[in-house]
């Protein structure tokens, strides 16, 4: 028997303990392996492996170079493996401690030789927004993975959020139609599944069917990925745990040259901008305004170029109030023809999609998510940052004499 593999995280706790125990409870012969990072500045990592009954096994990790995530890598697999070698586990699910981003660990679990069938994101919706407004570092909240852990509560949530396919979705009072619009906004084409509406009703057997002949322990993973399951359909979470996973699909929607980014939306008070324009930064007006921009949005995101840099595709990823400004390598335009053949199909498609006849797939394409977001305003401060008309004629090299202003926050 295969094992399939799906990976739960989210810093939301509760609502990724509720979706954990759902699968465990809808999905016969499941396990959930966890690691949690908390005991780490004792100097080890502690496994648990469980079941729907309760606890099954407990053992410690050694940290691995002082980092509490890289021994989480180190065990990971070999643990997944034992259970696949054990023949008695249908689905292992991995629950991620909170700060953990799932997209490591997937590519680790992959890399390792095992099916990784679906990631999930559990997330309280009335949580989302004071999340995205957190710039507190991890460390500050006790939640770094490693000392030298500089990530953000916004940042790491906004990457957990947009990485799944899957969101498990907390059952939550206290959550209005707001909230619910954010979520759906900040993850347009991700599915969305209540962790309540997955629960079997009252006195009612679970969605899989004990008796069947294929074993005490209910159908196959294959079944219940048909849904196919004693002739009733499997619980909401199962499928979607179950439904597949595309890991390199996965890592190409989150890469900045070809991100699958949101489209404009408006609705319940939440507002998503999309602007594009073929036409360069003046690198000192844009690092002036960096400020009033990263903070006029809960959330943005894309890619943008430099008049002083320009064969460089930069990264613009922002929550929280903060701003994480990256080199995200060259711009196929900036390539030659005889480059092109060892890029991706996707990234070929994408600067398709952008193509223009004079800069290529140099691009301005930046996305702000927010609830009460001032589309007229902050479209007049980006438009206000990019190159006169004098200074788009002239030239390039006249751009690259232009002050560096972008040398600190790019580490040059």
């Amino acid at each position: 028997m295969s094992l399939s593999v799906v990976i739960v995280g989210g810093l939301h706790a509760d609502a990724r303990r509720t979706a954990v125990a759902r699968l465990l409870a809808d999905v016969p012969g499941s396990v959930v392996l966890h690691h949690d990072l908390e005991t780490a500045p004792a100097g080890t990592v502690v496994r648990t492996v469980r079941d729907a009954t309760g606890l099954l096994a407990a053992g410690e990790a050694p940290l691995v170079n002082d980092c509490a995530c890289c021994a989480l890598r180190e065990d990971l697999v070999p643990e997944l493996r034992r259970l696949a070698q054990d023949g008695r586990t249908r689905l292992a699910v991995v629950e991620l401690w909170d700060s953990v981003e799932p997209k490591a660990m997937a590519e680790v679990v992959t890399a390792g030789g095992l099916t990784v069938t679906g990631v999930i994101t559990a997330v309280d919706p009335a949580l989302v927004l004071p999340y995205l407004g957190n710039g507190d570092d991890l460390a500050e909240r006790g939640l770094a993975a490693a000392a030298t852990d500089q990530r953000t509560v916004a940042d790491t949530f906004a990457r957990q959020l947009e990485y799944a396919t899957v969101l498990a979705v907390a059952d939550s009072p206290e959550a209005d139609d707001e909230d619910r619009e954010l979520l759906s906004q900040l993850h347009p084409t991700a599915r969305q599944v209540p962790i309540a509406d997955s629960r079997p009703r009252d006195g009612a057997e679970g969605p899989w069917d004990a008796g069947r002949a294929d074993g005490a322990d209910g159908v196959s993973t294959a079944d219940a990925a048909d849904g196919a399951a004693g002739g009733r359909p499997p619980a909401a979470l199962a499928r979607a745990a179950l439904a597949g996973f595309d890991v390199e699909a996965a890592a190409a929607a989150q890469h900045p040259a070809c991100a699958l980014l949101p489209a404009e939306a408006d609705a319940h008070g939440v507002a998503t901008f999309v602007w594009r324009r073929h036409r360069p930064f003046h690198p000192e007006r844009l690092y002036a305004a960096l400020e009033d921009v990263t903070c006029a949005a809960a959330r943005s995101r894309g890619r943008f170029w430099l008049a002083d840099r320009p064969d460089t595709l930069l990264h613009w990823d922002a929550a929280g109030g903060a701003l994480c400004v990256e080199s995200a390598g060259p711009w196929l335009a900036a390539l030659p023809d005889a480059a092109w053949d060892m890029i991706p199909p996707v990234r070929r498609a994408a600067a398709a999609l952008d193509w223009h006849p004079e800069h290529g797939d140099r691009c301005q394409h930046l996305v702000f998510t927010s609830p009460g977001l001032d589309r007229d305003g902050l479209a007049r401060l980006l438009e206000s940052c990019l190159l006169t008309d004098a200074e788009y004629a002239a030239g390039r090299d006249a751009w690259k004499r232009l002050p560096p202003a972008f040398d600190t926050l790019l580490e040059v």
